[in-house]
This record gives structure tokens, C-alpha cells and sequence, in this order.
């Protein structure tokens, strides 16, 4: 605290922080997890006619799982005191995913924007190999750069996401986070997104491929506008926190309000595991209109063979 200044002591700022989480934390929970486990489930039953995008939904619900899963212990150490390690953990646990999340979609993004901007090649070009490699690329790059939790973390008891040491907060490994974890992969979505609604929009089609377009066009500024709703207040609140870390701002006040905004701003993130199921849904209409078709195939192949039988015989 800042010499002279009146402030009110931070335990009832964290105490404001646990209600607000657990209103938030509690619904995103019971809504995800069995959304997220639903879709997964789904995505698994198609695995023989799996596509990129494909490949990247079930990562990406994954993901979401387990950073719900980690939405309890998150909650209830945040208020008791758990050993160093265990603490790494939960931490480490929580941000692989809430970034591998970012990643995914990054990905899921691009390979839209591929598809609309070069459909015959997109198109084509759908083997799930490629996709796969992307994603265990991405799990081990988050679980890599996961490991400064376990160095930087305080050794004694202590309450989780809150005690991180001075090092966590080191400038060069901030603006790492900021700007890998989110500048650019916000940059990549709002390139992709105005570039597919700059296309979309200026289609020259039929009634039944202006109502498709009309659909993808929703999912894409869906998509854009729950990005940055979920986490640019968060990757605020980091910024904001580490000039707190750095002794840039010290009114006293000002420091319990970041110190809110930070613990509020992380369960606005993770409202995106239930969001996602938008993305989830229309994957799975994909899926079906594939079954469908590749039915109807069949279906006109085996009665084409019937028929040439029919006429030898």
C-alpha cells in the first residue's frame, strides 16, 4: 500500500472476487461440461469421416473439458491453502487449456477462411494428418511454456492464483503472453474473419447458397465478437496487474480494482467453453449433411448395380 492512502483492506476485495466467481464459474460449469462432453462424444462417433476442422473441434472441446474440470479446484483454492506444487498444477492446468483454446481456434479460423476464399482447394485439401500434427504441436508448445508455473510458484502454503512470484511478473515474460498468446492470434481472427465477411457478403449466388452464406456469416461474427469479449478483459487485467507487480502503479485503490478486475475477467474467459458449442453445433450439421449424402451415394450406387443386373439378366 501506498503511504498515506485510505484503502480498504484487500481481503474483502477478495472476498467480493469468490462471490462474483462462483456466480459466474458455478452456471459455466454445469452448462459446459456436459455440452463439451456431449460434442466430443459426437466428434469420436464420426472418426472414420473425420476432416481438419473436425480434428480441431474435438481439441478444442478438449480443451474445454479440462479447463472446466479445473473450474472447482480453481475455486476452492483460491480460498484454502494448498501446497506449492499442487498449486503449479491447477495454474498450469487452467492456462494449457484456456491457450490451447486460443490456438485451436486460431486454427479452426484459418482453415475456414481457407475454405471460403479457395473453396475447390480447401475442399480438397481436408485430410485430418495435417491437423492432427497442428494440434499436438500446439498441446506441446502450452505444456512447454507451462513450466515457468511450477519455477516461479512459492514453495510454502499458500492460495492458488494469487501467489505467483515477483519473476512471474517479469516484463519479457509478460509481454511474451501478450503478445503470443494474444495480440497475434487476435490479429490472424480479425484478419480472417473481415477477409471471409468481405467474401461472403459480396457472393453472387443462388436463394439456398445466399441462406448458407447468411449462416456462415453469423458464425464468423459470433466467433470474432466472443473472442474479444472473452479474452481482451483479461489480457487487460495482466497487463494491468504486472505494472502493479512492477511498481508503476501504486494507489492503493486503483491496485484493489485491478486486483478485482483480473480475478472477474478470468471467469469472463471461460465463458468461451460454452460458447464454443456454436462452433460445435454447426460442425456436427456438417457431419450429418456428409452422412446423408455419402448415404444417398451408396444408395444410388447399389440401386444403379441392381439395375444393370437387372437388364443383363
Amino acid at each position: 500500500m501506498s503511504e498515506g492512502t485510505n484503502c480498504t483492506d484487500i481481503n474483502i476485495i477478495d472476498k467480493l472476487a469468490v462471490t462474483i466467481q462462483s456466480g459466474i464459474s458455478i452456471p459455466t460449469f454445469i452448462l459446459g461440461l456436459p455440452l463439451n462432453v456431449l460434442a466430443l462424444s459426437i466428434f469420436c462417433r464420426f472418426w472414420s469421416r473425420q476432416t481438419k476442422t473436425s480434428v480441431y473441434m474435438i481439441n478444442l472441446a478438449l480443451a474445454d473439458i479440462l479447463l472446466l474440470l479445473s473450474l472447482p479446484l480453481k475455486l476452492y483454492y483460491s480460498t484454502k491453502e494448498a501446497p506449492g506444487l499442487l498449486c503449479a498444477f491447477i495454474q498450469s492446468l487452467y492456462f494449457v487449456n484456456t491457450y490451447g483454446s486460443i490456438f485451436i481456434i486460431v486454427c479452426i479460423t484459418i482453415d475456414r477462411y481457407i475454405c471460403i476464399r479457395y473453396p475447390f482447394e480447401g475442399r480438397a485439401n481436408q485430410s485430418p494428418k495435417w491437423a492432427i500434427l497442428v494440434c499436438c504441436f500446439i498441446w506441446a508448445v502450452t505444456w512447454f511454456c507451462s513450466s515457468p508455473m511450477y519455477m516461479f510458484q512459492e514453495k510454502d502454503e499458500l492460495l492458488c492464483f494469487h501467489n505467483m512470484s515477483k519473476q512471474a511478473w517479469n516484463i519479457p515474460y509478460i509481454v511474451s503472453v501478450e503478445v503470443f498468446g494474444f495480440l497475434i492470434p487476435l490479429s490472424v481472427i480479425v484478419f480472417c474473419s473481415a477477409q471471409n465477411i468481405w467474401i461472403l457478403l459480396n457472393h453472387k449466388n443462388g436463394a439456398k447458397k445466399k441462406a448458407e452464406d447468411r449462416g456462415s456469416l453469423l458464425v464468423i461474427i459470433i466467433n470474432l465478437v466472443v473472442f474479444l469479449v472473452c479474452f481482451t478483459p483479461v489480457h487487460l487485467a495482466i497487463c494491468l496487474q504486472c505494472l502493479v507487480r512492477q511498481h508503476v502503479i501504486v494507489d492503493c485503490n486503483l491496485k484493489q480494482k485491478i486486483s478485482l478486475f483480473i480475478q472477474v475477467s478470468m471467469m469472463v474467459a471461460n465463458l468461451n467453453c460454452c460458447l464454443d458449442t456454436i462452433f460445435y453445433y454447426f460442425a456436427v450439421r456438417e457431419f450429418r449433411e456428409k452422412a446423408h449424402l455419402k448415404k444417398i451415394i451408396e444408395l444410388s450406387a447399389t440401386c444403379l448395380a441392381r439395375g444393370t443386373l437387372t437388364a443383363l439378366f
